[in-house]
């Protein structure tokens, strides 16, 4: 937990690094351990877009294929442009059905089909869809020339001095040394088995890089010198592929706080992030969506704001009534959030690498959260 100057409670629990065959692997979790955050990464790749946003390279309603270079068009909706307010409010009618990962050697414009739109046109439906952040990723490369990887460490990791990047790319060697691997009782979401080993997911870097930072197709060289920025934003994976720690996490949630200035380094303008906190779309105002159960009832740019009063919807801490705004993460085992309190000044940040117990066993009792979810925050916000 955080506040605008400070951390207020800290701690970690479990194993970052678990290797019964070699125990001398074996590490602690840590708070500065850098770990994938999977979806929260779309609310720190917005500090970047927004960033270009106040320099002028970018406009969140100008149509974005004026910087893509390529008419990027709903085949239903010819007529009507895709902004980057549409993008980063999932409201551009893009759906992740045709998919969203595209490696290494190929353009994101020659591998969207028809499955990656709704019928209805952008701005008339809200649909949380992960290709979204891979477009406007490929908008921030071409309006800058530059490669998303290292444009986010230009804009934010290192005005903040923070040892943290997208896809291990940038970090330091002592990053690779102190990272936290995820895992999962199983080898997917399928097949758990709360009393069979711990099985990796991703991230056991063994003190090293990866082999190779993207995706790229199956026996291809990993060789980056000859891509363009601009064809393929989703390769350094803007949606779900942020590695830093729960610390630095919080010092996004500080800055956030601080209306876009932590510890006297100014990243935004307040108005910037006033922007992000702004509802673009709310569950029963008149555009259709899906609510993830209720889950989801309220969105900013990447920003989502709790609206919710009843139980099973957003509020962690029913009856206790919330309206904290921030993201979740959900991928290779991991939950993840980063949650703001504007209105007490705090912060809320926690990550699970992993549990025994097969999450979509594990409902929350009060709310569209996860049980243990519930638990970190309500341990937090009564401190």
């Amino acid at each position: 937990m955080v506040t605008r100057d400070g951390v207020v409670a800290e701690g970690a629990a479990g194993r970052a690094v678990i290797d019964p065959a070699e125990p001398a692997r074996e590490r602690a979790m840590t708070a500065d351990a850098p770990l994938r955050w999977a979806s929260v990464s779309k609310l720190v790749m917005t500090l970047g877009v927004m960033r270009l946003v106040e320099q002028g390279r970018l406009d969140l309603d100008r149509d974005v294929s004026d910087y893509l270079g390529w008419r990027l068009r709903n085949p239903a909706h010819p007529d009507t442009p895709v902004t980057l307010r549409l993008l980063l409010s999932h409201r551009s009618s893009l759906s992740d059905a045709g998919g969203y990962i595209f490696p290494l050697g190929e353009r994101i414009r020659d591998r969207l089909t028809a499955d990656n739109w709704a019928k209805q046109a952008p701005g008339a439906i809200f649909s949380y869809a992960n290709v979204n952040y891979g477009i406007a990723a490929s908008a921030m490369e071409a309006a800058t020339g530059e490669r998303f990887d290292r444009l986010m460490t230009r804009l934010l990791f290192a005005p903040l001095k923070m040892d943290a990047c997208f896809n291990w790319s940038g970090c330091s060697q002592s990053a690779f040394a102190r990272a936290a691997v995820l895992y999962r009782k199983g080898i997917d979401e399928t097949q758990w088995r709360p009393d069979g080993p711990w099985i990796v997911q991703t991230d056991d870097l063994r003190g090293q890089p990866p082999a190779c930072l993207v995706r790229r197709p199956e026996g291809a060289a990993c060789d980056l010198s000859g891509y363009k920025p601009g064809d393929n934003g989703a390769l350094f994976s803007p949606q779900g592929g942020v590695r830093m720690s729960v610390r630095d996490m919080g010092t996004i949630g500080r800055l956030l706080l601080g209306d876009g200035k932590v510890d006297g380094v100014r990243i935004l303008k307040p108005s910037s992030v006033r922007a992000m906190f702004t509802p673009q779309w709310r569950m029963g105002q008149g555009t259709t969506g899906d609510t993830y159960g209720g889950l989801m009832r309220c969105w900013g740019l990447s920003v989502q704001c709790q609206t919710g009063d009843a139980p099973g919807q957003d509020q962690p801490l029913h009856p206790r009534r919330t309206r904290w705004a921030g993201h979740l993460g959900d991928a290779f085992g991991l939950w993840s959030g980063l949650w703001v309190d504007r209105a007490a000044g705090r912060a809320y940040v926690y990550a699970v690498t992993g549990t025994a117990d097969d999450p979509a066993k594990q409902p929350g009792r009060v709310s569209g959260y996860k049980a243990y979810e519930e638990a970190v925050l309500a341990e937090l916000a009564a401190r």
